[in-house]
């Protein structure tokens, strides 16, 4: 489905609203501020990508699919977020497992 230039404004506005709470209950620095907020961002298009692939429609607004979409942009913030938990531990030079 086409989407219209007022549904592009609103689930950019949305996303970026789903990224700055998900950092403001979380917390972080600058850096995890802009991660969010392109996870973000990415996770809501694929999330209405996905909607329109498979035709399945979840709190429609016009062309925009709402909740497809937050899905998308909430599973793609929780993936992320859990990979920036990895701690990479530097190498001491033991070998040993």
């Amino acid at each position: 489905m086409l989407i219209t230039l007022p549904s592009l404004a609103l689930g950019v506005v949305l996303a970026l609203l789903v990224g700055a709470l998900f950092h403001l209950v979380l917390g972080g620095g600058w850096g995890r501020l802009v991660l969010y907020l392109v996870l973000s961002l990415v996770g809501f298009a694929v999330g209405q990508w996905f909607g329109d692939w498979r035709n399945w429609i979840l709190f429609p607004i016009g062309t925009l699919n709402l909740g497809m979409a937050l899905i998308g942009s909430l599973v793609l913030l929780a993936a992320g977020y859990w990979f920036s938990l990895v701690k990479i531990r530097p190498d001491n030079g033991n070998d040993a497992i």
